[in-house]
């Protein structure tokens, strides 16, 4: 992957979503610590910030870069254009390359924020990017079954449900079902109609 799809930010009517840099360690910080009380049972809420200093934040972003120039990962801060504000991130997790181009779909918006359709506009933007410059053909979101929120922004953005993947997380010390979320390249995909 080149380097310069990573680093270049996406951009939509509100928000940006880029790597995270050294001088947003302020706005990450304050994104986590004005998280409200867990507002249902996959919301982390409020979390310990202790030991996350600058040094841990430099920490972050240079794994952070690691991950994307190895192909593993990809994670973008979401930022409010207008407040600059650091509002939760989204990510692309290489599953397979070569015959497959398939990558995993994740997002967490911080529950202050929640509620305002920031986690729609930037999974739509990721998914987007993930098809056009990322050379992804299939991108899936696996879920929780009882997790409803998450299934809703899936479906809201035009990712179609296609199976139930048994066992398929180590969750709780237990292996739990999950539900797989798919968008596909060549098929017919709506999200950008929407």
């Amino acid at each position: 992957m080149s380097e310069t799809f990573w680093t270049l930010p996406i951009e939509t009517q509100r928000l940006i979503l880029r790597p995270y840099q050294p001088n947003d360690y302020q706005s990450w910080y304050a994104g986590f610590s004005g998280r409200l009380p867990q507002q249902y049972k996959y919301d982390e809420g409020q979390i310990s910030l202790d030991g996350c200093d600058l040094d841990w934040f430099l920490n972050l972003c240079q794994r952070h870069q690691e991950q994307a120039v190895s192909d593993y990962a990809y994670i973008f801060g979401v930022f409010c254009k207008q407040t600059h504000q650091n509002l939760g991130s989204v990510d692309l997790s290489t599953i397979q390359r070569e015959e497959k181009q398939w990558a995993n779909l994740g997002y967490s918006i911080h529950n202050q924020y929640w509620r305002q359709g920031f986690g729609k506009e930037a999974v739509r933007a990721l998914l987007i990017a993930g098809f056009e410059n990322f050379g992804y053909h299939r991108i899936e979101a696996a879920i929780n079954l009882d997790n409803y929120l998450s299934i809703a922004l899936a479906e809201s953005v035009g990712l179609q449900k296609e199976c139930l993947r048994r066992g398929f997380y180590y969750e709780n010390a237990q292996w739990v079902d999950h539900l797989i979320y798919v968008a596909l390249i060549l098929q017919d995909w709506t999200l950008l109609d929407k």
